[in-house]
């Protein structure tokens, strides 16, 4: 791979369009992530993944045993074994009322971290053990709004 800086992009990258994590228990997490964050089930296959959307985004979770696997479609295959991280972008007023949230469905809130540079960050599990963050956008001196 090339690594000449000199060339122009053909256009900057502005967005992360989806990103994915790995759960074996597919009916448990859509269960989580639809029932306790809300968010919207795209689409599903039974056993192999779960798409769901998240704002202008997707949130893609697969079981890595079937998704390692070449599926149907000639795309290359994904997988990765352990926990994965995922954060969720959240203007710092609205945490408290996710925390209490959170607790009332029995999510175990990990660790509440107020960073030096400004912004808080509320860690917790999802079912497959991947952690996941709600945060102030702040944390990277990106508008909180």
């Amino acid at each position: 791979m090339s690594t000449n800086s000199t060339t122009p992009l053909p256009q900057k990258l502005a967005a992360v369009l989806e990103s994915c994590l790995y759960a074996a228990d597919l009916a448990a997490a859509e269960r989580f992530y639809t029932e306790i964050l809300g968010l919207a089930l795209h689409s599903r296959q039974e056993g192999r993944h779960l798409f769901l959307r998240c704002g202008s985004q997707m949130v893609l979770l697969f079981n890595a045993a079937e998704a390692s696997q070449r599926g149907d479609l000639d795309i290359p295959t994904h997988g990765a074994t352990g926990e994965g991280h995922l954060c969720f972008a959240m203007p710092e007023a609205k945490l408290a009322g996710w925390i209490d949230h959170l607790k009332r469905h029995g999510v175990a809130i990990e660790k509440i971290f107020d960073w030096p540079g400004g912004g808080r960050s509320v860690y917790f599990r999802d079912p497959a053990g991947n952690s996941l963050e709600l945060a102030s956008p702040r944390i990277w001196g990106l508008d909180d709004s």
